[in-house]
């Protein structure tokens, strides 16, 4: 949850370049080409460009359909509260980002200087995603609006740093304002395989519900 780390990797990337390594694979953020050089995603984004000595690949993925099994979008007590409003995401499977990644790594050559934005196959809502959980699991599981500010205090209290909070601001606000990212073909471009539906990974995640 750091938001400070643009030097920490331009320090690596030096390193890496002196020891000759010809392609690196970066996971940024999505929507980060639209972000100010001063964001660190958007900073080490600029740095990897600048590089001659090496060709990289950029992956600026969707939101995880992991953070609905293990980080803030987790049922609490049957619900799922975040301040998403009525706006829409495509999920993407962990699985699929790391499949994208080492696609790049495996033929660098073929994706040098790509950018990829791997997404899931659909657009859902939070409550959209609540009832594919439910059936998942066999019980109710709804999804609670609420106040931003507040869920946003809420999550500092229980320990995220404030400058990640202020993060957590904009990835929500993002979301309720209609502007969440759209399906697309990324996954099946870098690795021939469609991308996995929130249905099949609500399948086989249900334990983590249970």
């Amino acid at each position: 949850m750091r938001t400070d780390f643009a030097g920490v990797v331009s320090y690596f990337l030096d390193q890496a370049e002196q020891a000759g390594v010809q392609h690196v694979t970066y996971l940024s953020a999505h929507g980060m080409e639209h972000g100010p050089a001063e964001v660190a995603h958007r900073a080490v984004e600029l740095d990897l460009m600048s590089r001659s000595s090496v060709t990289h690949s950029i992956i600026r993925p969707a939101w995880f359909m992991q953070n609905f099994s293990e980080t803030f979008l987790k049922p609490v007590d049957d619900q799922i509260v975040v301040p998403n409003g009525t706006g829409a995401e495509a999920f993407v499977d962990a699985e699929d980002i790391a499949s994208v990644a080492a696609a790049t790594l495996a033929e660098p050559e073929r994706h040098a200087d790509r950018a990829y934005t791997p997404t899931g196959p659909e657009s859902l809502t939070l409550d959209e995603a609540a009832q594919i959980i439910s059936v998942a699991v066999g019980r109710t599981i709804v999804y609670r609006d609420t106040d931003r500010n507040e869920w946003v205090e809420a999550m500092v209290r229980s320990g995220v740093p404030a400058e990640y909070g202020a993060v957590l601001r904009t990835l929500t606000e993002t979301i309720a304002d209609g502007r969440g990212a759209q399906p697309n073909d990324d996954v099946l471009t870098a690795t021939g395989a469609a991308p996995i539906s929130f249905a099949a990974f609500a399948a086989k995640t249900a334990p983590a519900w249970k």
